[in-house]
């Protein structure tokens, strides 16, 4: 079982980057993904969840209206697409697999099963 998150990069603030997470080993299709984030000094925290019809997504409120999550089952691949990015997105991104999430439970972390290695992202000023 494996999730490999890739995409990161450096980039100044109000630019744009795509984060892809590939699965392998296990049936996607089956699992709700979710995107976690963790700063220096600070907790791993929710950025957002996919269902895994693709039927429900959820973002943290410091995401909404700039990340979309999606995905593509065919391609085993979760997508987050972080447009208008802010210093403050500056972090070590994470993607996830579970089973079962639902908006009172998507950003929990001990909720998933299976976690990728993290792709870095910097936002400079």
């Amino acid at each position: 079982v494996q999730l490999q998150a890739s995409g990161g990069g450096s980039v100044q603030a109000g630019g744009s980057l795509r984060l892809s997470c590939a699965a392998s080993g296990f049936t996607l299709n089956y699992y709700d993904i979710g995107w976690f984030r963790q700063a220096p000094g600070k907790e791993r925290e929710g950025v957002s969840c996919i269902r895994s019809s693709g039927s429900n997504t959820w973002y943290a409120d410091s995401v909404k209206g700039r990340f979309t999550i999606s995905r593509d089952n065919a391609k085993k691949t979760v997508y987050l697409q972080m447009n208008s990015l802010k210093p403050e997105d500056t972090a070590v991104y994470y993607c996830a697999a579970g089973r079962f999430l639902y908006s009172n439970t998507w950003y929990i972390s001990d909720k998933y099963d299976y976690w990728g290695q993290g792709t870095q992202v910097t936002v400079s000023s």
